[in-house]
């Protein structure tokens, strides 16, 4: 045997110890391998259920949504209605308002004059009992004085 078969040789056991060394990690690095399949398999198995369960809570969700923007159409619609009725009564409400200033005008002159002729009278009657009831009292006094110098007299 020639050095360069002895070298050989001995790489060769060299290179047999080392795949006898990991081999044992090789075969433990299998079974982990083969674990984390079955586990992916595993949860591959539950997610799928779970998916569908999502698929069909989405489409529910979907059919909520377009209820709702029904539903929400038809407000609109409402409210453009209500929109108009609330200009229509703001339009009466200001033609009301001119009526009553036209009314209110109208009828205010004569009001006036009327109130104005009312307490004209009542206060020519008031200055007619004053002086009714001033002329009793003269009367009276000077009644009182003329007895009063019969009676020194």
């Amino acid at each position: 045997m020639s050095f360069g078969e002895v070298a050989a040789l001995i790489a060769a056991i060299a290179f047999a110890m080392l795949v006898l060394i990991l081999t044992l990690p090789i075969l433990r690095l299998r079974h982990t391998v083969d674990a984390a399949t079955r586990m992916i398999n595993d949860l591959n198995d539950r997610t799928a259920p779970l998916l569908g369960d999502v698929n069909t809570t989405v489409k529910n969700v979907n059919t909520a949504l377009e209820q709702v923007q029904v539903s929400l159409d038809g407000v609109n619609l409402q409210l453009a209605k209500v929109d108009t009725m609330t200009t229509h009564a703001q339009n009466v409400t200001a033609n009301v308002a001119n009526l009553a200033t036209v009314v209110s005008a109208a009828a205010a002159n004569p009001l006036v004059k009327v109130a104005a002729f009312g307490y004209g009278v009542r206060r020519a009657a008031a200055a007619r009992r004053h002086a009714e009831t001033e002329r009793e009292v003269r009367d009276t006094i000077k009644q009182q004085r003329r007895a009063a110098k019969r009676g020194n007299a």
